[in-house]
């Protein structure tokens, strides 16, 4: 998947998010198809209709609770019947949970690890025994660095998305032989509607920015990779610090 196909048809699952439309727009400029999936359907109706006056020849909207897995079946029968020759599957949807919400209650917790680990995996289980016969298809899946070591300031989600990212290792394993490819994005902080709370400095990025970083990986079928890339240094610093050190650590 080196070379990027022109008029592609791309599904998105939480296209409403900050860098997921800043993603459809470049799939939009290229002419590609696009079904876009998510839970609000004003907001997707916003959405395509952008899209549309961006190049897409043609947008579909789904709308979805994708905590409720046993409609997953469903679901991805009717986006089939949208169309039979979907090259990419984009994943961008997920939570930030209060980590000390979370230590109080495991329905709290239970509920991030739906969202943003369970779900996901029966979505992409569902999809890759669909892909699994055919070839050059692929599955591009937002994680994040907080999954690379586990802190105190936010082990819940950083457990979702570090197990997430096993998964993916996993499933990048056993498709690899089809010829598709499963993209792990591993964003750092990025200044979205999500993170509106949070004070910005230097290592926040935009949308904009981690949108092309994510496409430029979906075109080249890459495996892992880091947005902004500096994140990887930023990691592999950190994943190296002694844990007797490390959990003397205020982070």
């Amino acid at each position: 998947m080196e070379d990027k196909p022109k008029n592609e048809t791309i599904v998105i699952f939480g296209a409403t998010s900050a860098v997921a439309q800043k993603l459809a727009q470049l799939h939009a400029q290229a002419g590609d198809t696009l079904i876009l999936v998510a839970r609000n359907k004003d907001r997707l109706n916003t959405v395509a209709s952008d899209l549309l006056t961006r190049g897409s020849p043609q947008v579909d909207c789904l709308t979805s609770d994708f905590d409720i897995i046993q409609d997953h079946p469903s679901l991805l029968k009717i986006i089939e019947e949208k169309s039979s020759n979907i090259s990419k599957y984009y994943f961008f949807y997920g939570i930030l949970p209060d980590q000390k919400e979370c230590e109080a209650s495991w329905e709290v917790t239970h509920k991030a690890l739906m969202t943003n680990l369970l779900s996901v995996m029966s979505l992409l289980t569902n999809i890759a025994n669909r892909i699994e016969k055919e070839t050059n298809r692929g599955l591009i899946v937002v994680s994040s660095v907080a999954g690379d070591r586990g802190r105190q300031s936010n082990y819940i989600y950083g457990t979702s998305k570090g197990a997430l990212t096993i998964f993916l290792q996993g499933l990048r394993n056993r498709l690899h032989k089809s010829n598709c490819t499963v993209t792990t994005i591993k964003p750092g902080f990025i200044d979205t509607p999500m993170t509106q709370d949070f004070k910005k400095g230097a290592l926040w990025a935009t949308p904009e920015k981690v949108a092309q970083d994510i496409y430029k990986a979906a075109c080249k079928g890459k495996n892992e990779v880091y947005s902004p890339s500096f994140w990887m240094v930023i990691m592999l610093v950190i994943k190296n610090i002694p844990e007797t050190i490390f959990k003397r650590l205020n982070l």
